[in-house]
Formats: structure tokens, sequence, C-alpha cells
């Protein structure tokens, strides 16, 4: 067998392997996915409708580990909409007298 060959095989069985540890932790990373975006849509339209803070202030008060927490500001409705891609996708509405609540 020559040395291209084991390397491709090589190749292919770490990606299987990554490919089974990811399906293996799936619900684990969706949960905590779903968790950070309730998190990250409820701070950021706090901060920028009731503090009246800018949204790229807003956007540094993500916890360490949101990396991959995206927030969108949504003026038309005020509201923010937090997802991390393909995994959770969640949105916080300003309500006045009651302040940002997560949308069910």
């Amino acid at each position: 067998m020559s040395a291209r060959r084991k390397w491709i095989y090589a190749l292919a069985a770490v990606g299987a392997a990554a490919m089974a540890l990811f399906i293996w932790n799936w619900s684990a990373l969706r949960a905590r996915a779903q968790v950070g975006v309730g998190f990250g849509a409820r701070v950021a339209c706090s901060c920028h409708y009731v503090e009246g803070r800018s949204m790229g202030n807003c956007r540094g008060d993500k916890e360490p580990g949101m990396w991959a927490v995206s927030l969108k500001d949504l003026p038309e409705s005020q509201s923010v909409n937090a997802a991390v891609p393909l995994l959770a996708s969640r949105t916080a509405r300003y309500r006045h007298g009651w302040g940002c609540l997560l949308e069910p």
C-alpha cells in the first residue's frame, strides 16, 4: 500500500471519528446553544432598548464562550434576535413596562 493511500485512509478515519463525536454530543451542543441564544437575546435587548446603548456596545456584554452567538437588531419590532447557525435561535422583544421578554 502506498504512503498516499495510507494518508487518505487515516484522514477518512479521523473525519469519521470527528463526525461520530459531533453526532454523539448533538443534544448537549444544541442545549448549550439554546441557553446561549436566550441569554444573548435577552441581555442585548435590555442593553439596547432599556439602557439605550448602541448595539455595537452591547455586543461586548456577551459572556466568555459565547463567540458563536450572533446578534441582530430588529428596530421595526424593537427586538433582538440571537442565533447559533444550525443549532438555535431566539428573539427578545421590548415591551413597555415589562422590559425585554423572550418570545416563545
